[in-house]
């Protein structure tokens, strides 16, 4: 075992005892009695379901993530890397098909496995707690549609990256860079038209009192809106939801069926606000260029392993090759992708303040923000207590009570 190897195995284990020590402290913080300050939030007895939720839940995720593990490290140690190397170079193609086939091999494998695991969270854990509406039917064809969009759209752009390292010089990580960037905007531009109408159905809210709130306010924030969709969300979850995405004329605004079923019309343009004040705050358009940056960060650093033998070596692999340096590094950057995780989860909890922040000045209905969350919280059996540990790493939203006290002190500054 060199050092590379040393390095990877350190920071799997290392990311691995994170996530268990962040688990063990957000279970050490469950409270049996609903304290009174929430009560308008949950009965005693869903609150007590809220937390058999987060219990079942993380031993769940116990389970998963040793298994995980475990199979990346049997294989690595037994040798498996090396094995399908040496099987596909024998196949005799050249690098960008052997590389597509070797990925493929090892993304088929991770999906069988994983496949228990996702069949049991849905139709066990979600069915048992109420949530699950997914049926059997459903499921696999998602399966077979994610795989099928998987070829389709994935393939094309790892077949390009290959071949640019391969072939294209010094200068690869900079084609693959644009071509990746080209990439992830095509996806953002297609999306709401083309890909997400593959899952869910969209149908336009019909006129009425929601519909005319909703156009109402957006016209009195500028914000160009055409159409306001539904999505049949309670198909798959009975968990409320609702979503912007896109850009220019191909932005949609999407609320789940369950959502609309949950809120009242004030609740429902607060939550429509919250979604609009991202946009406003360009936090989409931040979030993106962190993406495409982060993306030409790694293509240059991946230009610089890719022919260096420690990092193949750790691997038993004794031949270099594109594809092989791809997933290797992948494993390498393991220990930078946490720490930029965390960072880019503290900045998704700042946006959410923020966007709350817009939604209540915007809509001066603070009382309609609060209850919305509180309302989604309780349906959605949320953890009122999570420790600070485990929000740092793990939450991408600040937790409900620093949401209502923001929402507080905002609503008492309109006064």
């Amino acid at each position: 075992m060199n050092f590379i190897a040393v390095i990877i195995l350190v920071a799997l284990l290392i990311d691995y005892g994170l996530n268990l020590a962040a688990d063990l402290l957000n279970l050490s913080r469950l409270e049996k009695k609903l304290p009174p300050e929430y009560a308008d939030i949950y009965d005693p007895d869903r609150y007590e379901k809220s937390q058999k939720y987060l219990k079942v839940n993380t031993r769940f995720g116990w389970v998963t993530g040793t298994f995980d593990l475990l199979v990346v490290l049997i294989f690595w140690f037994a040798g498996g890397f090396a094995l399908l190397d040496v099987w596909v170079r024998g196949l005799g193609h050249g690098p960008v098909i052997s590389g597509l086939i070797f990925i493929g091999v090892l993304v088929a494998f991770k999906s069988l496995f994983s496949l228990p695991f996702e069949i049991y969270s849905t139709f066990v854990i979600e069915e048992r707690f109420g949530f699950n509406r997914t049926t059997p039917s459903t499921f696999v064809m998602d399966r077979v549609k994610g795989i099928l969009l998987g070829i389709l759209l994935g393939g094309p752009l790892l077949a390009a990256i290959l071949g640019f390292f391969a072939y294209a010089g010094t200068g690869a990580w900079l084609y693959c860079w644009i071509a990746a960037t080209l990439y992830l905007l095509g996806v953002q531009y297609i999306a709401p038209n083309w890909i997400m109408p593959l899952f869910n159905k969209y149908k336009p809210l019909e006129e009425g009192e929601l519909r005319m709130a909703i156009m109402d306010y957006s016209a009195s924030q500028d914000f160009s809106l055409t159409n306001v969709f539904v999505i049949d969300g309670s198909r798959r979850s009975d968990k409320p939801n609702a979503f912007f995405t896109g850009f220019g004329r191909n932005k949609r605004v999407a609320l789940f069926d369950t959502l609309i079923s949950e809120l009242n019309v004030a609740e429902l343009v607060a939550v429509l606000a919250h979604e609009i004040g991202h946009y406003k705050k360009k936090h989409i358009l931040q979030s993106l260029l962190i993406g495409i940056l982060h993306m030409g960060v790694t293509f240059f650093l991946l230009s610089l392993f890719l022919t260096y033998e420690p990092l193949f070596f750790a691997f038993y692999v004794d031949t270099p090759s594109v594809y092989a340096g791809l997933l290797f590094f992948g494993l390498l950057l393991a220990p930078i992708d946490l720490f930029l995780g965390i960072f880019i989860s503290m900045l998704s909890r700042r946006n959410e303040h923020a966007a709350d922040r817009f939604a209540v000045r915007t809509t001066k209905t603070p009382g309609a923000m609060a209850n919305a969350l509180k309302k989604l919280s309780s349906k959605s059996l949320s953890n009122l207590f999570p420790h600070p540990f485990y929000v740092f790493l793990h939450y991408s939203h600040p937790p409900l009570s620093r949401r209502l006290a923001q929402i507080e002190v905002e609503g008492r500054n309109q006064r």
